[in-house]
C-alpha cells in the first residue's frame, strides 16, 4: 500500500460552494429556524461551510409546496413528451456542470474526483436521460374480461415523494431516486445526508434553470433524526424510498407505518459474498476482489467484503492479493494518481477502526494493513484478514470500509450455505469458469443482484435492492418507475357486444 499525503496542486480544483440553503418551492431560502450545520472536508476535517439546517417545519412548508404543484400544477398533467424535454435539458445541464458537481462530492464525501468527472457525474446525466425516456411511454393495459365488461388499468403518479439518500453516492443516489419520479410525474422532498448536502443542493439549481416547475423538486438539508424523521410520518407524503443503513430503514417503515400508511421503498445494508473457484485466473480475479472491496473506500453497500476462497487457489490468491493491495495509493482524493480518498467522516472513520479492532481481538490474521494514516483527515489503510471464521463480527456486519475478509472453502454446497448465512441478501459475486457452476450457484444465492466473472456491474436498466434484510423495492430500471405509479382500474358495463 502507497500512501500520498502530497498531491500536485495543479491537479486540485476545488470547487467554490455556492448553494447552502434549503431549496423550496422553487427558491433557495434559510430554515425557519435559523440553524446551521457544519459539512467537513474529511480530508482535513475543517469546515467547508455552514448549511441551513431543516426541521419538521422546513418539512412541512416543502412538503406543502409538493403537494400544491402535484394537486394544482401542470407537472403531473404535462404531455410525457414535455416531461421528458425538460429532463433531457436537465440531463445536459448535469453535463454542463461536471466539473462542479465532481468537486462537490470530492470535497464534501472523500470519492475521487478523476472519478466522479469521468464516471460518476456522467453517469448521472445518462440515469436522467435513460427516465426521460420512460416518460412518454406509461401505459396501461386493456383487460379480458369474463363477462360482459370493458375494463382498462391506469398508471397514474403516486403523489408527493420522500426521497431520503445516503452520502456515499450523493449524485447517483440523488438521480436514481429524482429521476424515475419525475418523469411518473410525481412532485418531491429530497433530503440528502447531513454529511453531504452540498451536490443536492447544486442538482436542485439545475433543476430551475432546466424549467422544472417550482414546488416539484425540493431540498431540504438536515439530521436525519429530525428531517428525515418528518418525511417518514408526514400524513400528505405519499410515498417514501429510503436508501441506507438497516438500523435507519426499520425506523422509516415503522414511521410509515403509524402515519399514513404510505408505501416505502428500501435499500439496505449488505454483506455480500464474493465467491471465487479454482478454475479461474489467479491474478485476474485478485484484482476484481480488491476493487469488490477497496472501491469508493470501502463504503458501499454492495462491498464483496466476504471473500470465499476455494482451497485449490487460496495460497496463491492471497499473494496475488497482497501483491495488488501493496500498489493500492491512498490519499488525497483531488490527486490522479490516487486509488482511495478519506472516510467519510470521523464518526465513520471510528467505527472502521473499532471493527478492526474486533478482528483482530477474536483472532482474525490481520495479512496487511488495518491502521490509520498519520496526519490530517480520515485516511485508513485497506486491510485484510484471514482466517476469519463465519462467526466473527468482521464476518457479520456490514462495516462499510476497506475491511475485507478472506476465507477458505472446499465445495460449491459448502460455499452456498456459508454465503447464505447472512442476515443480508443485496449482491453476491461468482468467479468461475463452469456454466454449471455458475447457473447453480446464482440460482442458490438469497440476494437481489448477482454477477458471474465481474462485480459493481451497475447499469441503469439493472434493478438494483435486496432480499431479506437488505430491503425491498428496486431502484433502476422499468421496476423503478413502477414503484412511483399507482395503478387504477376503471370497469363499465358493455351490451350486446359480439366479443367479451
Amino acid at each position: 500500500m502507497t500512501v500520498q499525503n502530497g498531491s500536485d496542486k495543479s491537479q486540485i480544483k476545488i470547487p467554490k460552494i455556492k448553494f447552502t440553503k434549503l431549496f423550496i418551492n422553487g427558491e433557495f431560502i434559510d430554515s425557519i429556524s435559523g440553524k446551521t450545520f457544519e459539512t467537513i472536508d474529511p480530508r482535513s476535517g475543517e469546515v467547508i461551510a455552514k448549511i441551513a439546517e431543516g426541521d419538521k417545519q422546513d418539512i412541512d412548508l416543502a412538503v406543502k409546496a409538493a403537494r400544491e404543484a402535484f394537486d394544482n400544477g401542470p407537472w403531473p398533467r404535462l404531455p410525457g413528451c414535455e416531461r421528458r424535454r425538460i429532463m433531457l435539458k436537465f440531463a445536459d445541464l448535469i453535463d454542463e456542470n461536471v466539473e462542479e458537481l465532481a468537486g462537490l462530492d470530492a470535497i464534501d464525501g472523500g470519492k475521487l474526483y478523476n472519478f466522479c468527472k469521468i464516471a460518476d457525474i456522467p453517469s448521472a446525466a445518462e440515469t436522467i436521460r435513460y427516465f426521460a425516456g420512460a416518460a412518454d411511454k406509461i401505459h396501461g393495459s386493456t383487460l379480458k374480461m369474463s363477462r360482459e365488461l370493458h375494463a382498462y388499468t391506469l398508471r397514474e403518479p403516486i403523489g408527493v415523494v420522500g426521497h431520503i439518500i445516503p452520502w456515499n453516492f450523493p449524485s447517483q443516489m440523488f438521480v436514481m431516486k429524482v429521476g424515475p419520479a419525475l418523469a411518473a410525474g410525481c412532485t418531491m422532498v429530497v433530503k440528502p445526508a447531513e454529511q453531504t448536502p452540498l451536490s443536492a443542493l447544486y442538482y436542485a439549481h439545475l433543476a430551475k434553470l432546466a424549467g422544472i416547475p417550482d414546488g416539484v423538486l425540493n431540498v431540504v438539508t438536515g439530521y436525519g433524526y429530525c428531517a428525515g424523521a418528518a418525511i417518514s410520518s408526514h400524513m400528505d407524503i405519499d410515498k417514501v424510498s429510503f436508501t441506507g443503513s438497516t438500523e435507519v430503514g426499520r425506523l422509516v417503515m415503522q414511521a410509515a407505518a403509524t402515519s399514513n400508511l404510505k408505501p416505502v421503498s428500501l435499500e439496505l445494508g449488505g454483506k455480500s459474498p464474493f465467491i471465487i473457484f479454482n478454475d479461474v485466473d489467479v491474478d485476474k480475479v485478485a484484482d476484481l476482489a480488491l476493487q469488490g472491496t477497496l472501491f469508493n473506500k470501502g463504503e458501499i453497500c454492495v462491498a464483496g467484503s466476504r471473500v470465499f476462497v476455494q482451497e485449490g487457489i487460496y495460497d496463491k490468491f492471497l499473494v496475488k492479493l497482497v501483491e495488488k493491495a501493496k500498489t493500492w495509493v491512498v490519499g488525497d482524493p483531488f490527486d490522479p494518481n490516487v486509488h482511495q480518498g478519506p472516510q467519510v467522516d470521523k464518526k465513520q472513520y471510528e467505527r472502521i477502526l473499532s471493527f478492526i479492532e474486533h478482528g483482530k481481538r477474536e483472532g482474525a490474521t490481520l495479512l496487511t494493513g488495518g491502521k490509520p494514516l498519520d496526519g490530517k483527515g480520515y485516511y485508513i489503510e485497506p486491510t485484510i484478514f484471514t482466517d476469519v471464521s463465519d462467526d466473527m463480527i468482521i464476518a457479520k456486519e456490514e462495516i462499510f470500509g476497506p475491511v475485507m475478509s478472506v476465507m477458505k472453502f472446499k465445495t460449491m454446497e459448502e460455499v452456498i450455505k456459508r454465503a447464505n448465512a447472512t442476515k443480508y441478501g443485496l449482491a453476491a459475486g461468482i468467479m468461475t469458469n463452469d456454466l454449471n457452476i455458475a447457473n447453480t450457484v446464482s440460482r442458490s444465492i438469497r440476494a437481489g443482484v448477482i454477477w458471474i466473472n465481474c462485480y459493481f456491474a451497475f447499469d441503469r436498466d439493472l434493478p438494483y435492492g435486496g432480499y431479506k434484510m437488505s430491503g425491498f423495492g428496486r431502484d433502476l430500471g422499468m421496476e423503478s418507475l413502477n414503484s412511483y405509479l399507482q395503478v387504477k382500474s376503471v370497469a363499465m358495463p358493455i351490451h350486446d357486444s359480439p366479443w367479451l
